[in-house]
């Protein structure tokens, strides 16, 4: 845990924040209060943040990629800085390296409770953290060897190169072109390669071959960090971003009525979507924050966004809902029964703002 100088734009912080408030407990504020409120619009929200089973879309499946988006933001910005300050590009190679092994180690102890080290086939080898990692490494080398318009090319040429393998390589048993959840090439695929622990027993959305198209979003927030790091107006820079999220929403929802929008494949036009879409929420808050300048409201996501892996650690080593419960349970125990989870799940947020709060005031942030 270090002292850290922010050089990076408030908004990337606080979008990053906006992101984590649903994974670190905020949106299970919002599904202890489904259908107990009466009100349409909560238990509507309450839907939004939960995955669809598999073909479709909703709010929760954006937030994954929306954070992987978020991190080729801040990292352009990082490469943009170690490369001014006279970093070799093998020196930024190490880092991003270095990060990416650490992150994978992370993302098996997260992943496996009790890790089996004696029994490496009870092991889950890929994760969220990996697959951030991985993104992180391959989007760096893309970025300190080829312009833009070379990195659109990288890729053009692998989200059409996974929309082919996933429509032309046969699967023993169910053929070519099957995206059932039995008969995709992506659970074949892991099935024969990766080692270890299946999330779903034959199928790993974060397997092997849904790394590729992932990393795309990655690389997509490094473009986005280079019309921020540009010379233009902001209100122009807004434009920019606001014009470039409506163009890929456009072809993911076009492209999504031949190949399906699909968060566990991470289908070529799911990556358009979820990628047109970080391009719009950057703008908007890139917009209000640091051009207008309206910054006060954005304070509670910054204290979230700058310390984004220690509460991603906290809500998964610490059940602060038992916590909540023997602070607060005495509170709300004259309220209905129905309430008492609600009231549990918004005091267990609490506890975890305000610990990360405190870490703001001491101007601690854990980094990698």
């Amino acid at each position: 845990m270090t002292q850290q100088k922010n050089n990076r734009l408030l908004s990337i912080d606080a979008l990053r924040g906006f992101d984590m408030f649903f994974i670190a407990g905020g949106a299970a504020v919002f599904l202890a209060m489904k259908g107990i409120t009466g009100l349409a619009w909560v238990d509507a929200m309450a839907e939004q943040l939960q995955h669809v089973p598999w073909h479709g879309f909703r709010f929760w499946d954006l937030i994954m990629p929306l954070f992987l988006f978020i991190t080729g933001v801040s990292m352009s910005f990082s490469l943009k800085i170690g490369l001014e300050k006279g970093l070799s590009k093998a020196v930024l190679y190490k880092k991003v390296a270095v990060r990416m092994l650490i992150m994978i180690g992370l993302g098996i102890l997260i992943k496996n409770t009790a890790t089996p080290i004696f029994d490496p086939s009870e092991i889950r080898f890929v994760s969220v953290l990996g697959r951030i990692g991985i993104a992180s490494f391959i989007g760096a080398v893309l970025y300190l060897n080829y312009s833009a318009r070379g990195q659109v090319y990288w890729i053009i040429g692998i989200l059409l190169s996974y929309y082919a393998i996933l429509f032309l390589v046969p699967v023993p048993g169910y053929g070519a072109g099957d995206l059932s959840f039995e008969g995709n090439v992506v659970g074949w695929i892991d099935r024969a390669l990766l080692p270890g622990r299946l999330l779903n027993g034959t199928y790993d959305e974060l397997g092997l071959l849904t790394q590729l198209p992932a990393l795309c979003i990655t690389v997509f927030g490094c473009l986005a960090g280079k019309v921020l790091q540009g010379s233009k107006k902001g209100n122009e820079k807004t434009v920019s971003l606001l014009a470039v999220g409506t163009v890929l929403v456009a072809i993911g929802l076009l492209w999504g009525l031949h190949l399906p929008i699909n968060k566990k494949l991470w289908t070529s036009s799911f990556i358009m979507l979820t990628s047109g879409l970080s391009f719009m929420l950057m703008a908007v808050f890139y917009w209000l924050i640091d051009v207008k300048g309206y910054q006060k409201w954005a304070f509670f996501f910054q204290v979230i966004g700058l310390n984004s892996l220690t509460v991603y650690f906290l809500y998964n080593f610490i059940k602060f809902g038992p916590v909540s419960h023997k602070l607060f349970g005495g509170i709300y125990a004259p309220l209905p029964s129905e309430w008492h989870s609600v009231f549990q799940a918004f005091g267990a947020w609490t506890l975890i703002w305000l610990f990360l709060h405190i870490l703001y005031k001491n101007r601690l942030f854990v980094k990698i």
